[in-house]
Protein backbone atom coordinates (compact mmCIF):
# COMPACT_ATOMS: atom_id res chain seq x y z
CA UNK A 1 0.00 0.00 0.00
CA UNK A 2 2.77 2.45 0.95
CA UNK A 3 4.72 1.57 -2.20
CA UNK A 4 1.63 2.13 -4.36
CA UNK A 5 0.95 5.50 -2.71
CA UNK A 6 4.56 6.56 -3.28
CA UNK A 7 4.29 5.65 -6.96
CA UNK A 8 1.11 7.71 -7.31
CA UNK A 9 2.70 10.72 -5.62
CA UNK A 10 5.82 10.45 -7.78
CA UNK A 11 3.64 10.18 -10.89
CA UNK A 12 1.80 13.37 -9.88
CA UNK A 13 5.08 15.13 -9.11
CA UNK A 14 6.58 14.26 -12.49
CA UNK A 15 3.38 14.99 -14.44
CA UNK A 16 2.81 18.51 -13.09
CA UNK A 17 5.73 20.37 -14.63
CA UNK A 18 3.74 23.33 -15.99
CA UNK A 19 0.94 25.46 -14.58
CA UNK A 20 -1.19 24.30 -17.49
CA UNK A 21 -0.95 20.73 -16.22
CA UNK A 22 -1.59 21.93 -12.68
CA UNK A 23 -4.77 23.61 -13.93
CA UNK A 24 -5.94 20.47 -15.76
CA UNK A 25 -5.10 18.17 -12.86
CA UNK A 26 -6.78 20.19 -10.09
CA UNK A 27 -9.94 21.17 -11.95
CA UNK A 28 -10.57 17.63 -13.20
CA UNK A 29 -9.67 15.91 -9.90
CA UNK A 30 -11.57 18.21 -7.49
CA UNK A 31 -14.39 19.76 -9.58
CA UNK A 32 -16.96 19.87 -6.76
CA UNK A 33 -14.64 20.91 -3.95
CA UNK A 34 -14.51 24.51 -2.73
CA UNK A 35 -11.38 26.17 -4.01
CA UNK A 36 -11.60 29.70 -2.66
CA UNK A 37 -13.89 32.22 -0.97
CA UNK A 38 -13.93 35.10 1.46
CA UNK A 39 -13.95 34.47 5.20
CA UNK A 40 -17.74 34.89 5.17
CA UNK A 41 -17.86 32.19 2.43
CA UNK A 42 -19.04 34.63 -0.25
CA UNK A 43 -17.77 35.20 -3.82
CA UNK A 44 -15.92 31.92 -4.05
CA UNK A 45 -15.42 29.19 -6.62
CA UNK A 46 -15.46 25.43 -6.68
CA UNK A 47 -12.67 23.95 -8.79
CA UNK A 48 -15.21 23.24 -11.54
CA UNK A 49 -16.57 26.81 -11.52
CA UNK A 50 -13.01 28.10 -11.49
CA UNK A 51 -12.19 26.09 -14.62
CA UNK A 52 -15.16 27.42 -16.57
CA UNK A 53 -14.50 31.03 -15.61
CA UNK A 54 -10.82 30.79 -16.61
CA UNK A 55 -11.65 29.18 -19.97
CA UNK A 56 -14.27 31.85 -20.68
CA UNK A 57 -11.88 34.72 -19.96
CA UNK A 58 -9.09 33.09 -21.98
CA UNK A 59 -11.41 32.77 -24.99
CA UNK A 60 -12.41 36.43 -24.61
CA UNK A 61 -8.78 37.54 -24.60
CA UNK A 62 -8.10 35.40 -27.69
CA UNK A 63 -10.90 37.16 -29.56
CA UNK A 64 -9.12 40.46 -28.92
CA UNK A 65 -5.88 39.06 -30.30
CA UNK A 66 -4.18 38.36 -26.98
CA UNK A 67 -1.97 35.40 -27.84
CA UNK A 68 0.64 33.19 -26.19
CA UNK A 69 3.60 35.28 -25.07
CA UNK A 70 1.54 38.44 -24.53
CA UNK A 71 1.72 40.08 -21.10
CA UNK A 72 -1.27 40.30 -18.77
CA UNK A 73 -0.90 42.48 -15.66
CA UNK A 74 -2.76 42.10 -12.35
CA UNK A 75 -3.09 44.96 -9.85
CA UNK A 76 -5.37 44.15 -6.95
CA UNK A 77 -5.70 43.32 -3.30
CA UNK A 78 -6.23 39.65 -2.41
CA UNK A 79 -9.49 38.08 -3.55
CA UNK A 80 -10.75 34.82 -5.11
CA UNK A 81 -10.87 36.28 -8.62
CA UNK A 82 -7.15 37.15 -8.45
CA UNK A 83 -6.44 33.45 -9.07
CA UNK A 84 -8.94 33.47 -11.93
CA UNK A 85 -7.03 36.32 -13.57
CA UNK A 86 -3.80 34.35 -13.24
CA UNK A 87 -5.16 31.08 -14.57
CA UNK A 88 -6.99 32.64 -17.50
CA UNK A 89 -3.52 33.77 -18.53
CA UNK A 90 -0.64 31.44 -17.68
CA UNK A 91 -1.96 27.95 -18.61
CA UNK A 92 -2.48 29.17 -22.19
CA UNK A 93 1.05 30.42 -22.83
CA UNK A 94 0.46 34.03 -21.88
CA UNK A 95 2.70 35.76 -19.34
CA UNK A 96 1.43 37.16 -16.05
CA UNK A 97 2.79 40.44 -14.64
CA UNK A 98 1.61 40.76 -11.01
CA UNK A 99 1.98 44.22 -9.49
CA UNK A 100 2.29 44.75 -5.74
CA UNK A 101 -0.80 46.60 -4.46
CA UNK A 102 1.27 49.15 -2.53
CA UNK A 103 3.05 50.29 -5.71
CA UNK A 104 2.88 54.00 -6.49
CA UNK A 105 1.32 55.37 -9.67
CA UNK A 106 4.76 55.93 -11.22
CA UNK A 107 5.84 52.39 -10.33
CA UNK A 108 2.68 50.96 -11.89
CA UNK A 109 3.24 53.02 -15.04
CA UNK A 110 6.87 51.90 -15.29
CA UNK A 111 5.93 48.23 -14.92
CA UNK A 112 3.13 48.39 -17.48
CA UNK A 113 5.40 50.19 -19.94
CA UNK A 114 8.53 48.09 -19.39
CA UNK A 115 6.66 44.78 -19.58
CA UNK A 116 4.61 45.81 -22.61
CA UNK A 117 1.41 44.53 -20.98
CA UNK A 118 -1.64 44.40 -23.28
CA UNK A 119 -4.23 43.40 -20.67
CA UNK A 120 -4.82 44.58 -17.11
CA UNK A 121 -6.97 43.12 -14.33
CA UNK A 122 -7.44 45.87 -11.74
CA UNK A 123 -9.59 46.44 -8.65
CA UNK A 124 -11.56 49.63 -8.06
CA UNK A 125 -9.29 50.46 -5.14
CA UNK A 126 -6.25 50.65 -7.43
CA UNK A 127 -7.84 51.93 -10.64
CA UNK A 128 -6.79 55.57 -9.89
CA UNK A 129 -3.15 54.48 -10.24
CA UNK A 130 -3.64 53.82 -13.96
CA UNK A 131 -2.71 56.91 -15.95
CA UNK A 132 -4.63 57.82 -19.08
CA UNK A 133 -1.53 57.12 -21.15
CA UNK A 134 -1.31 53.57 -19.78
CA UNK A 135 -5.05 53.07 -20.18
CA UNK A 136 -4.82 54.06 -23.86
CA UNK A 137 -1.99 51.58 -24.46
CA UNK A 138 -3.96 48.58 -23.14
CA UNK A 139 -6.14 46.40 -25.35
CA UNK A 140 -8.33 45.13 -22.49
CA UNK A 141 -8.89 46.32 -18.92
CA UNK A 142 -10.95 44.13 -16.60
CA UNK A 143 -12.60 44.94 -13.31
CA UNK A 144 -11.10 42.04 -11.38
CA UNK A 145 -13.89 42.05 -8.79
CA UNK A 146 -16.68 41.44 -11.32
CA UNK A 147 -14.47 40.17 -14.19
CA UNK A 148 -16.31 42.58 -16.50
CA UNK A 149 -14.66 44.77 -19.13
CA UNK A 150 -13.80 48.36 -18.18
CA UNK A 151 -12.06 49.23 -21.43
CA UNK A 152 -11.59 47.47 -24.77
CA UNK A 153 -9.92 48.29 -28.07
CA UNK A 154 -12.51 47.26 -30.64
CA UNK A 155 -9.94 47.51 -33.44
CA UNK A 156 -8.08 44.60 -31.84
CA UNK A 157 -11.10 42.31 -32.11
CA UNK A 158 -9.58 39.92 -34.66
CA UNK A 159 -10.25 36.49 -33.10
CA UNK A 160 -6.58 35.70 -33.82
CA UNK A 161 -5.22 35.31 -30.33
CA UNK A 162 -3.77 31.84 -30.65
CA UNK A 163 -2.79 30.09 -27.44
CA UNK A 164 -0.54 27.10 -26.85
CA UNK A 165 0.24 24.62 -24.11
CA UNK A 166 3.41 25.95 -22.46
CA UNK A 167 6.54 23.90 -21.97
CA UNK A 168 8.30 23.69 -18.56
CA UNK A 169 10.96 26.26 -19.47
CA UNK A 170 8.57 28.75 -21.05
CA UNK A 171 8.12 32.10 -19.35
CA UNK A 172 5.15 32.11 -16.93
CA UNK A 173 5.50 35.39 -15.04
CA UNK A 174 7.53 38.56 -14.73
CA UNK A 175 7.57 39.75 -11.12
CA UNK A 176 8.97 43.23 -10.57
CA UNK A 177 10.79 43.77 -7.33
CA UNK A 178 12.87 46.63 -5.98
CA UNK A 179 13.68 44.82 -2.74
CA UNK A 180 15.58 46.90 -0.21
CA UNK A 181 18.05 48.34 -2.72
CA UNK A 182 15.57 50.37 -4.77
CA UNK A 183 16.91 49.07 -8.10
CA UNK A 184 13.75 47.72 -9.74
CA UNK A 185 14.06 44.58 -11.82
CA UNK A 186 11.72 42.23 -13.63
CA UNK A 187 12.30 38.64 -12.53
CA UNK A 188 11.42 36.10 -15.24
CA UNK A 189 10.01 32.90 -13.73
CA UNK A 190 9.25 29.79 -15.75
CA UNK A 191 6.60 27.12 -15.32
CA UNK A 192 9.34 24.79 -14.09
CA UNK A 193 10.37 27.33 -11.43
CA UNK A 194 6.88 27.44 -9.94
CA UNK A 195 6.31 23.69 -10.16
CA UNK A 196 9.61 22.98 -8.39
CA UNK A 197 8.42 25.17 -5.51
CA UNK A 198 5.08 23.40 -5.34
CA UNK A 199 6.76 20.01 -5.04
CA UNK A 200 9.30 21.34 -2.51
CA UNK A 201 6.41 22.71 -0.42
CA UNK A 202 4.64 19.34 -0.51
CA UNK A 203 7.78 17.60 0.71
CA UNK A 204 8.23 20.11 3.56
CA UNK A 205 4.58 20.17 4.65
CA UNK A 206 2.23 17.57 3.15
CA UNK A 207 -1.27 18.95 2.59
CA UNK A 208 -4.52 17.64 1.22
CA UNK A 209 -8.04 18.54 0.20
CA UNK A 210 -9.18 19.07 3.79
CA UNK A 211 -6.60 21.79 4.48
CA UNK A 212 -7.65 25.42 4.83
CA UNK A 213 -5.32 28.31 4.00
CA UNK A 214 -5.89 31.86 5.27
CA UNK A 215 -4.30 34.31 2.85
CA UNK A 216 -2.85 37.45 4.44
CA UNK A 217 0.21 38.36 2.32
CA UNK A 218 -0.02 40.01 -1.14
CA UNK A 219 -0.80 37.39 -3.80
CA UNK A 220 1.49 39.27 -6.18
CA UNK A 221 4.48 38.37 -4.00
CA UNK A 222 6.32 35.17 -4.99
CA UNK A 223 6.14 33.78 -1.44
CA UNK A 224 2.35 33.96 -1.16
CA UNK A 225 1.86 33.03 -4.80
CA UNK A 226 3.82 29.80 -4.57
CA UNK A 227 2.87 28.57 -1.11
CA UNK A 228 -0.64 29.96 -0.53
CA UNK A 229 -2.02 30.09 -4.08
CA UNK A 230 -0.39 27.41 -6.23
CA UNK A 231 0.28 24.80 -3.53
CA UNK A 232 -3.37 24.76 -2.33
CA UNK A 233 -4.44 24.06 -5.92
CA UNK A 234 -1.94 21.18 -6.09
CA UNK A 235 -3.32 19.80 -2.82
CA UNK A 236 -6.98 20.41 -3.63
CA UNK A 237 -7.43 22.63 -0.57
CA UNK A 238 -9.40 25.83 -0.01
CA UNK A 239 -8.02 29.35 0.43
CA UNK A 240 -9.91 31.99 2.42
CA UNK A 241 -9.49 35.73 1.85
CA UNK A 242 -10.16 38.75 4.03
CA UNK A 243 -12.19 41.57 2.47
CA UNK A 244 -10.72 44.37 4.58
CA UNK A 245 -7.18 45.25 5.53
CA UNK A 246 -6.08 42.60 8.07
CA UNK A 247 -5.86 44.67 11.25
CA UNK A 248 -5.15 42.58 14.39
CA UNK A 249 -8.84 42.43 15.31
CA UNK A 250 -10.02 41.55 11.80
CA UNK A 251 -7.28 38.93 11.52
CA UNK A 252 -8.14 37.33 14.85
CA UNK A 253 -11.85 37.23 13.94
CA UNK A 254 -10.98 35.63 10.59
CA UNK A 255 -8.88 32.94 12.23
CA UNK A 256 -11.72 32.07 14.60
CA UNK A 257 -14.12 31.66 11.67
CA UNK A 258 -11.81 29.85 9.25
CA UNK A 259 -9.75 27.87 11.77
CA UNK A 260 -6.93 27.59 9.21
CA UNK A 261 -4.61 24.62 9.11
CA UNK A 262 -1.92 26.40 7.07
CA UNK A 263 -0.79 30.03 7.01
CA UNK A 264 2.12 31.90 5.46
CA UNK A 265 3.35 35.02 7.23
CA UNK A 266 6.29 37.38 7.59
CA UNK A 267 8.14 37.81 10.91
CA UNK A 268 6.54 41.19 11.61
CA UNK A 269 3.12 39.57 12.14
CA UNK A 270 4.12 37.09 14.83
CA UNK A 271 6.60 39.56 16.36
CA UNK A 272 3.82 42.10 16.86
CA UNK A 273 1.60 39.42 18.43
CA UNK A 274 4.44 38.54 20.80
CA UNK A 275 5.23 42.14 21.74
CA UNK A 276 1.67 43.44 21.99
CA UNK A 277 -0.05 40.42 23.56
CA UNK A 278 2.30 37.80 24.98
CA UNK A 279 4.86 40.01 26.76
CA UNK A 280 2.30 42.37 28.42
CA UNK A 281 0.19 39.38 29.53
CA UNK A 282 3.16 37.86 31.35
CA UNK A 283 4.58 41.12 32.71
CA UNK A 284 1.22 42.36 34.03
CA UNK A 285 0.51 39.18 35.96
CA UNK A 286 2.32 38.46 39.23
CA UNK A 287 1.53 34.76 38.91
CA UNK A 288 2.79 34.48 35.32
CA UNK A 289 5.90 36.54 36.13
CA UNK A 290 6.62 34.19 39.03
CA UNK A 291 6.10 31.19 36.76
CA UNK A 292 8.50 32.64 34.18
CA UNK A 293 11.17 32.72 36.90
CA UNK A 294 10.42 29.39 38.61
CA UNK A 295 8.38 27.15 36.28
CA UNK A 296 9.11 28.44 32.76
CA UNK A 297 8.20 25.18 30.99
CA UNK A 298 4.67 25.25 32.42
CA UNK A 299 4.34 28.96 31.62
CA UNK A 300 5.36 28.53 27.99
CA UNK A 301 3.02 25.55 27.65
CA UNK A 302 0.09 27.56 29.03
CA UNK A 303 0.76 30.69 26.95
CA UNK A 304 1.47 28.58 23.87
CA UNK A 305 -1.88 26.82 24.20
CA UNK A 306 -3.66 30.15 24.49
CA UNK A 307 -1.82 31.53 21.45
CA UNK A 308 -2.63 28.38 19.47
CA UNK A 309 -6.34 28.72 20.28
CA UNK A 310 -6.29 32.39 19.20
CA UNK A 311 -5.15 31.19 15.75
CA UNK A 312 -8.20 28.95 15.46
CA UNK A 313 -6.92 25.86 17.23
CA UNK A 314 -6.35 23.78 14.06
CA UNK A 315 -3.06 25.20 12.78
CA UNK A 316 -0.56 22.59 11.57
CA UNK A 317 1.85 24.90 9.77
CA UNK A 318 2.65 28.58 10.34
CA UNK A 319 5.30 29.46 7.77
CA UNK A 320 7.57 32.41 8.49
CA UNK A 321 9.59 33.88 5.64
CA UNK A 322 10.53 37.09 3.88
CA UNK A 323 13.05 38.25 6.47
CA UNK A 324 14.82 37.04 9.59
CA UNK A 325 12.73 36.20 12.64
CA UNK A 326 13.67 37.86 15.94
CA UNK A 327 15.53 35.15 17.92
CA UNK A 328 13.75 36.17 21.14
CA UNK A 329 10.38 35.59 19.49
CA UNK A 330 11.59 32.36 17.91
CA UNK A 331 12.78 31.08 21.27
CA UNK A 332 9.30 31.71 22.68
CA UNK A 333 7.61 29.92 19.75
CA UNK A 334 9.94 26.96 20.17
CA UNK A 335 9.34 26.67 23.91
CA UNK A 336 5.60 27.20 23.45
CA UNK A 337 5.53 24.37 20.88
CA UNK A 338 3.82 26.60 18.36
CA UNK A 339 3.77 24.91 14.90
CA UNK A 340 6.00 27.41 13.14
CA UNK A 341 8.38 26.73 10.25
CA UNK A 342 11.09 28.84 8.67
CA UNK A 343 11.59 29.36 4.95
CA UNK A 344 14.23 31.32 3.08
CA UNK A 345 14.32 32.38 -0.54
CA UNK A 346 14.03 35.20 -3.05
CA UNK A 347 11.74 36.20 -5.89
CA UNK A 348 14.52 35.04 -8.21
CA UNK A 349 14.07 31.48 -6.92
CA UNK A 350 10.24 31.48 -6.97
CA UNK A 351 11.02 31.71 -3.92
CA UNK A 352 12.08 28.67 -1.82
CA UNK A 353 15.78 27.85 -1.22
CA UNK A 354 15.98 26.44 2.31
CA UNK A 355 13.47 25.42 4.95
CA UNK A 356 13.22 24.33 8.58
CA UNK A 357 10.01 22.34 8.91
CA UNK A 358 7.71 22.19 11.94
CA UNK A 359 9.45 20.36 14.77
CA UNK A 360 12.92 20.71 13.24
CA UNK A 361 13.58 24.41 13.67
CA UNK A 362 16.74 25.70 15.35
CA UNK A 363 16.86 29.26 16.67
CA UNK A 364 18.48 31.59 14.16
CA UNK A 365 18.69 29.00 11.37
CA UNK A 366 16.97 29.20 7.98
CA UNK A 367 17.17 25.42 7.79
CA UNK A 368 18.54 23.06 5.17
CA UNK A 369 18.24 23.08 1.38
CA UNK A 370 14.67 22.43 0.22
CA UNK A 371 13.79 19.37 -1.81
CA UNK A 372 15.79 18.94 -5.03
CA UNK A 373 17.75 22.17 -4.49
CA UNK A 374 21.52 22.69 -4.32
CA UNK A 375 22.94 25.25 -1.91
CA UNK A 376 26.52 26.19 -1.07
CA UNK A 377 28.56 29.13 0.20
CA UNK A 378 30.66 31.04 -2.28
CA UNK A 379 33.73 33.17 -1.60
CA UNK A 380 34.05 31.88 1.98
CA UNK A 381 36.02 33.95 4.45
CA UNK A 382 38.44 31.39 6.00
CA UNK A 383 38.54 33.29 9.30
CA UNK A 384 34.81 33.60 9.92
CA UNK A 385 33.39 30.81 7.75
CA UNK A 386 31.01 33.33 6.20
CA UNK A 387 30.18 33.21 2.54
CA UNK A 388 27.55 34.22 0.03
CA UNK A 389 24.65 31.80 -0.42
CA UNK A 390 24.68 30.30 -3.91
CA UNK A 391 21.92 28.03 -5.16
CA UNK A 392 21.27 25.92 -8.24
CA UNK A 393 18.29 23.94 -9.48
CA UNK A 394 14.92 24.08 -11.21
CA UNK A 395 13.88 26.96 -8.95
CA UNK A 396 16.37 29.50 -10.37
CA UNK A 397 14.83 32.16 -12.60
CA UNK A 398 15.35 32.49 -16.33
CA UNK A 399 16.88 35.93 -15.79
CA UNK A 400 15.99 39.62 -15.50
CA UNK A 401 13.64 40.91 -18.19
CA UNK A 402 15.43 43.00 -20.82
CA UNK A 403 18.53 43.12 -18.62
CA UNK A 404 21.17 40.59 -19.76
CA UNK A 405 24.01 42.37 -17.95
CA UNK A 406 22.34 42.09 -14.58
CA UNK A 407 21.41 38.48 -15.32
CA UNK A 408 25.02 37.67 -16.18
CA UNK A 409 26.23 39.15 -12.91
CA UNK A 410 23.67 37.18 -10.87
CA UNK A 411 23.95 33.72 -12.45
CA UNK A 412 27.25 31.93 -13.07
CA UNK A 413 27.97 30.11 -16.32
CA UNK A 414 27.34 26.78 -14.60
CA UNK A 415 23.92 27.86 -13.26
CA UNK A 416 24.61 29.03 -9.68
CA UNK A 417 22.50 31.99 -8.59
CA UNK A 418 24.27 34.45 -6.28
CA UNK A 419 21.79 35.58 -3.63
CA UNK A 420 23.86 38.44 -2.12
CA UNK A 421 23.00 37.02 1.33
CA UNK A 422 25.90 36.20 3.62
CA UNK A 423 25.62 33.15 5.86
CA UNK A 424 27.41 30.40 7.73
CA UNK A 425 26.62 26.67 7.75
CA UNK A 426 26.97 24.22 10.62
CA UNK A 427 28.06 20.56 10.59
CA UNK A 428 24.46 19.39 10.08
CA UNK A 429 24.04 21.48 6.94
CA UNK A 430 21.87 24.17 8.56
CA UNK A 431 22.37 27.70 7.29
CA UNK A 432 22.42 30.93 9.33
CA UNK A 433 21.96 34.32 7.67
CA UNK A 434 24.39 37.05 8.73
CA UNK A 435 23.20 39.87 6.50
CA UNK A 436 23.06 41.27 2.97
CA UNK A 437 26.24 42.01 1.02
CA UNK A 438 24.85 45.42 0.09
CA UNK A 439 24.01 46.22 3.71
CA UNK A 440 27.30 45.10 5.21
CA UNK A 441 29.42 47.87 6.71
CA UNK A 442 33.21 47.59 6.76
CA UNK A 443 34.58 48.85 10.08
CA UNK A 444 37.63 51.04 10.62
CA UNK A 445 39.81 47.96 11.16
CA UNK A 446 38.41 46.12 8.13
CA UNK A 447 35.95 43.98 10.09
CA UNK A 448 32.50 43.13 8.71
CA UNK A 449 29.56 44.71 10.54
CA UNK A 450 26.05 43.43 9.86
CA UNK A 451 23.41 46.07 10.69
CA UNK A 452 20.66 43.42 10.76
CA UNK A 453 22.25 41.77 13.81
CA UNK A 454 22.44 45.09 15.67
CA UNK A 455 18.82 45.86 14.75
CA UNK A 456 17.65 42.59 16.26
CA UNK A 457 19.21 43.60 19.57
CA UNK A 458 17.62 47.05 19.43
CA UNK A 459 14.19 45.67 18.50
CA UNK A 460 14.21 43.53 21.63
CA UNK A 461 14.26 46.70 23.76
CA UNK A 462 10.92 47.53 25.38
CA UNK A 463 8.96 50.16 23.45
CA UNK A 464 10.94 49.85 20.20
CA UNK A 465 8.74 49.04 17.23
CA UNK A 466 11.48 48.78 14.60
CA UNK A 467 14.94 50.13 13.82
CA UNK A 468 17.50 50.66 11.10
CA UNK A 469 21.26 50.92 11.59
CA UNK A 470 23.41 52.79 9.08
CA UNK A 471 26.84 54.29 8.75
CA UNK A 472 27.21 58.06 8.78
CA UNK A 473 30.58 59.83 8.75
CA UNK A 474 32.32 56.63 9.79
CA UNK A 475 30.02 56.07 12.79
CA UNK A 476 27.04 53.79 13.38
CA UNK A 477 23.69 55.52 13.84
CA UNK A 478 20.43 53.82 14.78
CA UNK A 479 17.13 55.18 13.49
CA UNK A 480 14.41 54.12 15.93
CA UNK A 481 10.65 53.93 15.54
CA UNK A 482 9.02 53.70 18.98
CA UNK A 483 5.55 52.29 19.44
CA UNK A 484 2.69 54.76 19.85
CA UNK A 485 2.62 54.60 23.63
CA UNK A 486 6.15 55.97 23.84
CA UNK A 487 5.46 58.85 21.44
CA UNK A 488 2.21 59.90 23.13
CA UNK A 489 3.12 63.60 23.26
CA UNK A 490 0.95 66.16 25.04
CA UNK A 491 1.77 69.84 25.26
CA UNK A 492 1.04 70.02 29.00
CA UNK A 493 3.57 67.22 29.59
CA UNK A 494 6.14 68.60 27.12
CA UNK A 495 9.16 68.76 29.44
CA UNK A 496 8.47 65.29 30.80
CA UNK A 497 8.02 63.93 27.27
CA UNK A 498 11.38 65.18 26.01
CA UNK A 499 13.11 64.14 29.21
CA UNK A 500 11.66 60.65 28.90
CA UNK A 501 12.59 60.48 25.22
CA UNK A 502 16.21 61.38 25.93
CA UNK A 503 16.30 58.87 28.77
CA UNK A 504 15.01 56.14 26.46
CA UNK A 505 17.56 56.99 23.78
CA UNK A 506 20.38 56.73 26.29
CA UNK A 507 18.96 53.48 27.66
CA UNK A 508 18.91 52.01 24.16
CA UNK A 509 22.52 53.06 23.57
CA UNK A 510 23.61 51.48 26.84
CA UNK A 511 21.58 48.31 26.18
CA UNK A 512 22.68 47.68 22.60
CA UNK A 513 26.34 48.46 23.27
CA UNK A 514 26.38 45.90 26.08
CA UNK A 515 25.02 43.22 23.77
CA UNK A 516 27.08 43.71 20.60
CA UNK A 517 30.75 43.38 19.76
CA UNK A 518 33.16 46.28 20.10
CA UNK A 519 33.13 47.08 16.38
CA UNK A 520 29.31 47.04 16.28
CA UNK A 521 28.75 49.66 18.98
CA UNK A 522 26.25 52.38 18.07
CA UNK A 523 27.30 56.03 18.41
CA UNK A 524 23.94 57.76 18.25
CA UNK A 525 20.19 57.12 18.33
CA UNK A 526 17.70 59.16 16.32
CA UNK A 527 13.92 58.87 16.61
CA UNK A 528 11.73 58.46 13.55
CA UNK A 529 8.21 59.83 13.66
CA UNK A 530 6.71 57.81 10.80
CA UNK A 531 6.94 54.07 10.18
CA UNK A 532 9.69 52.94 7.84
CA UNK A 533 8.72 52.34 4.23
CA UNK A 534 8.73 48.60 3.56
CA UNK A 535 8.65 45.98 0.83
CA UNK A 536 5.79 43.49 0.44
CA UNK A 537 7.62 41.10 2.78
CA UNK A 538 7.87 43.89 5.37
CA UNK A 539 11.59 44.52 5.00
CA UNK A 540 12.64 48.16 5.33
CA UNK A 541 13.58 49.83 2.05
CA UNK A 542 17.05 50.79 3.24
CA UNK A 543 17.91 52.85 0.19
CA UNK A 544 15.20 55.32 1.19
CA UNK A 545 17.08 56.23 4.36
CA UNK A 546 20.68 56.55 3.21
CA UNK A 547 21.87 59.80 4.70
CA UNK A 548 18.50 60.35 6.36
CA UNK A 549 18.26 61.92 9.78
CA UNK A 550 15.59 60.95 12.23
CA UNK A 551 13.16 63.16 14.04
CA UNK A 552 15.32 63.50 17.12
CA UNK A 553 17.12 66.49 15.58
CA UNK A 554 13.86 68.07 14.49
CA UNK A 555 12.24 67.28 17.83
CA UNK A 556 14.89 69.33 19.62
CA UNK A 557 14.47 72.16 17.12
CA UNK A 558 10.70 72.06 17.52
CA UNK A 559 10.99 72.04 21.26
CA UNK A 560 13.01 75.25 21.19
CA UNK A 561 10.78 76.81 18.56
CA UNK A 562 7.58 75.79 20.35
CA UNK A 563 8.73 77.53 23.49
CA UNK A 564 9.01 80.80 21.55
CA UNK A 565 5.83 80.23 19.55
CA UNK A 566 7.63 80.27 16.19
CA UNK A 567 6.27 76.96 14.82
CA UNK A 568 3.66 74.43 15.91
CA UNK A 569 5.05 71.59 18.05
CA UNK A 570 5.08 67.99 16.86
CA UNK A 571 1.61 66.66 16.09
CA UNK A 572 0.09 70.10 15.43
CA UNK A 573 0.86 70.42 11.71
CA UNK A 574 3.19 72.87 9.99
CA UNK A 575 6.12 72.37 7.64
CA UNK A 576 8.49 70.90 10.23
CA UNK A 577 5.95 68.25 11.16
CA UNK A 578 5.13 67.53 7.54
CA UNK A 579 8.73 66.72 6.63
CA UNK A 580 9.64 64.92 9.84
CA UNK A 581 11.06 61.46 9.29
CA UNK A 582 11.27 61.76 5.51
CA UNK A 583 14.57 60.96 3.82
Amino acid sequence: MVRTLTKLLNRKENYINTLSRLFEYATSTFPKRQMSCYVDKSAGYTYGEFRQKCLSLSHLMSRFGIKAGDKVAILSQNMPSWTVAMFSTVPFGRVMVPILPDSSQSEVSNILTHSGAKVLFVSNRHLPKITQECMDSLVLVFDIETLSIIKKDDESYTCEGWVKEPQPDDLAAIIYTSGTSGNAKGVMLSHRNFCQNIVAASKAQPAGKKDRWLSILPMSHAYEMALALLYPIYAGGCVYYIKKLPTPKILMDAMKKVRPTIMCAVPLIIEKVYKSAVVPTINNSRILSWMKEHTPRILYWMVGKRLYRSFGGKLRFFGVGGSKLDPVVEEFLLKARFPYAIGYGLTETAPLITNAVVGKTVIGSIGVPAYNIEVKLGNINPETGEGEIWTRGDHVMLGYYKDPERTRSAITDDGWFRTSDLATVDKKGRYYIKGRLGNMIVGSSGENIYPEEIEQVINAFDGVDESLVMERDGKLVALIKFDESVLDWRQEDEDKFFETLETRKKAILDYVNKHVSKQSKVNDVEVMKDPFEKTASQKIRRFKYKGAKGDSVRVEQQRAAASTGDVPPTGEGGESDKNAGEP
